[in-house]
């Protein structure tokens, strides 16, 4: 098997200027992202990136609200893995249950976030409508990054662990939901062919892996995915 390097030091270099720049310009994409299509009612959860709080999530929450989703955070503090969700995901699944009482959730994951809420919907079907993924490396191996060690330092799991490398392999598995992911070849943080995978639908933008979630085209994909999927049942 090929090995699939991380990303460049240049484009590791250039992350926060990138992010600076998305910010400074996102006024000029109003238009668009009122354009988007708005949604069905259904119940999103948002879960954030490593060592991000729902604080992160918080313009794409409010974004999704305004187009008529009813929006969570994941309400689990900083995201440090298997230390806020538990090593099966209890935390994070007690939570999904609790708003799960008019249907399935759908997961919107950025990150680890993508990753946690694919494990969460292979554990539980029944509790997940459906999961996007937005700059998640699930697909492929650990060290195709430029922060394996900052997670390792962070959840007190090591990659190359046997049992974390079964758990990969699982949450890579095709999922029983309805399901994209949203990724970009120039994120400097993560690999961007290991954000993806043959098995579900792919919106490749161009994005730093800092603040993704707040780029323009990256909330308009949002949007225009979950108004293409088929309601959910129950709400």
């Amino acid at each position: 098997m090929a090995v699939i390097p991380p990303p460049s030091k240049a484009l590791w270099a250039a992350e926060l200027p990138r992010a600076l720049w998305m910010g400074a310009t996102w006024w000029r994409h109003r238009d668009m992202l009122a354009a988007a299509p708005r949604g069905d009612g259904r119940t999103v959860m948002v879960l954030p990136g490593l060592v991000n709080t729902d604080g992160a999530t918080l313009f794409l929450r409010r974004y999704l609200t305004a187009k008529g989703y009813r929006v969570h955070g994941w309400g689990l503090g900083r995201n440090l893995g298997v230390r806020s969700v538990g090593p099966q995901a209890e935390h994070l699944i007690a939570r999904i249950e609790a708003l799960a009482d008019s249907g399935p959730v759908t997961l919107i994951g950025i990150s680890l976030g993508g990753i946690i809420a694919r494990m969460v919907a292979h554990a539980r079907p029944d509790l997940v409508a459906g999961v996007i993924t937005i700059a998640s490396p699930y697909a492929g191996p650990a060290r195709a990054t430029n922060v394996w060690r900052a997670f390792e330092r962070l959840t007190g799991e090591r990659v190359d662990d046997p049992a974390v490398i079964a758990r990969s392999a699982a949450i890579a598995g095709p999922l029983p939901c309805p399901a994209a992911a949203i990724w970009s070849r120039s994120d400097g943080l993560v690999s961007g062919i290991i954000c993806r995978d043959d098995s579900v639908p792919a919106i490749e933008v161009r994005s730093s892996h800092l603040w993704v979630q707040h780029r323009p085209q990256v909330l308009a994909a949002v949007a225009t995915i979950l108004a293409g999927w088929p309601p959910v049942s129950g709400q």
